[in-house]
């Protein structure tokens, strides 16, 4: 090859090169990546089907393993997952981990947040607060008097209460792997909420029996969430992944076309 010719072969090569690097680092920069956090009782293991759905439509999905004793180390937690995720992310959160996500929203890579039948709790509030006075007539968990300084639900009115439209295997499975919750998780007061500054999307599952679905669109109208209300119970990630993937993938897409 004739040195005009290798030269002309290399600025050739260079400047592939360098569209290849812009384009990698601008998908980077525009990714969505998705991190998904759970409530008390149970672990990240429940969110397998709105995984598998965020996966195959392209999503990066983390799911966060929280601890439960505190509410710090649990934000701390969800706060490695959002370090760790490529581009900006959606934060989401079930039940106690609309606590999580409450607080650790305001992380500067999260563009939105998304609540699934979850607590949505103002500066100063807890899970301890928002449970404290419920209504007349309102489900009233089966929460176990504590041990020790951790809760369970009452095995044997798990389903019924948390889990009703799950299949009876799996929500006996899910009775009998309770994660101990921590009280100190339930007293864990909220001192920035993500709401106030990030667009929020809320899933209302109607025949929620842990969180009662008028205490659900309450907490979601006060964060100006856009909300989506389906059939089904407070396990309604479990039971019905696509209607949470679905929630989940259209605050994505909102976000991406701001």
């Amino acid at each position: 090859m004739s040195s005009t010719l290798t030269l002309i072969a290399a600025a050739v090569g260079m400047a592939l090169g360098a569209g290849v690097s812009a384009s990698v680092a601008q998908d980077a920069a525009t990714t969505k990546s998705i991190v998904l956090v759970h409530g008390g009782f149970v672990d990240g293991s429940g969110w397998e089907g709105v995984y598998d759905i965020l996966k195959k439509d392209g999503y990066d999905v983390t799911i966060v393993q929280n601890p439960t004793l505190s509410l710090e180390d649990d934000v701390a937690a969800t706060k490695r997952a959002i370090a760790a995720a490529p581009g900006d992310v959606i934060l989401v959160g079930h039940s106690y981990g609309g606590v999580v996500v409450t607080e650790a929203g305001t992380d500067p890579k999260v563009a939105g947040v998304v609540y699934i039948a979850a607590f949505v709790p103002d500066v100063g509030e807890s899970v301890s607060s928002l449970i404290a006075n419920p209504p007349p007539g309102a489900p009233v968990p089966p929460i176990l008097p504590p041990v020790d300084g951790f809760l369970f639900l009452d095995k044997a009115k798990f389903a019924e209460a948390f889990a009703g439209d799950v299949r009876p295997e799996l929500a006996a499975f899910m009775a009998d792997s309770q994660v101990p919750w921590g009280v100190a998780a339930l007293d864990g007061k909220i001192t920035a909420p993500a709401w106030k500054t990030k667009p929020t999307w809320y899933l209302v599952t109607a025949d929620d029996k842990m969180i009662p679905a008028p205490a659900q669109r309450t907490m979601a109208g006060r964060a100006k969430s856009t909300t989506v209300e389906t059939p089904g119970s407070h396990a309604i990630y479990v039971s019905n992944p696509p209607v949470v993937a679905k929630l989940i993938e259209q605050a994505a897409d909102s976000v991406k076309s701001k």
